[in-house]
C-alpha cells in the first residue's frame, strides 16, 4: 500500500519522511470501509487499525505502532496489536511515555525519539488503551498527525465500555 514518493530536492527530503494528509485520510476511510456495515468489536478494530496505519506509514516514518492497553487502575500496560521493522520493538521509555499519556489522557509527541501517543478513549470518555508510533527520524510528527490519529481513534467512541486487557 506503500506510494510512490515524487523525487524531492535534498532542502524537501524531511517531507519524503513524513506522513501526509492524502495518505491519512485513504487510511481513514478504508477503516471507515470496513467498520460502517459491521459491529464495531475492539479487538477487531485494534488490529485493523495496526494494519492499515503500518500499510500506509510503516518505513516512511514508522519503525513501529500499535496499542498498549492499560492494566488494572492504570499503571500497568499489556502489549496490543503492533507492527514493527524487525530491529526495532517497543522500548520501557516508550511505555512510560504511554502510561504518562495514558494518566494524563492527553496526547504526546516527542521528538527524539521521535514519538506519538494518543489515548484511546471508550464511550463513557475513559482511556483504556494508547495508540503509539516511533520514527527513527527526528521531528517525524506534528499536530497534524496527532489530529489525524484522533480522528481514526474517535471510532472507538463508538463502543460502550471496553473491558479489552482490563
Amino acid at each position: 500500500m506503500q506510494e510512490d514518493l515524487p523525487d524531492l530536492p535534498p532542502s524537501d527530503e524531511k517531507l519524503r519522511q513524513r506522513p501526509s494528509r492524502a495518505r491519512y485520510d485513504k487510511a481513514h476511510l478504508a477503516l471507515d470501509r470496513r467498520w460502517r456495515r459491521r459491529e464495531l468489536k475492539a479487538d477487531r478494530m485494534m488490529r485493523e487499525v495496526a494494519d492499515v496505519l503500518w500499510d500506509s506509514f510503516g518505513g516512511h516514518p514508522y519503525v513501529w505502532c500499535g496499542f498498549f492497553l492499560l492494566g488494572e487502575g492504570g499503571k500497568s500496560l499489556t502489549a496490543g496489536p503492533c507492527h514493527r521493522d524487525e530491529a526495532v520493538s517497543a522500548s520501557s521509555s516508550l511505555r512510560e511515555a504511554c502510561v504518562s499519556a495514558a494518566a494524563d489522557g492527553q496526547p504526546v509527541i516527542l521528538e527524539n525519539p521521535s514519538r506519538i501517543i494518543v489515548p484511546v478513549l471508550d464511550k463513557s470518555g475513559q482511556v483504556w488503551a494508547v495508540w503509539a508510533a516511533e520514527s527513527e527520524k527526528p521531528s517525524a510528527f506534528d499536530e497534524m498527525d496527532q489530529r489525524w490519529l484522533e480522528k481514526i481513534l474517535s471510532h472507538f467512541q463508538k463502543i460502550g465500555a471496553v473491558d479489552v486487557g482490563r
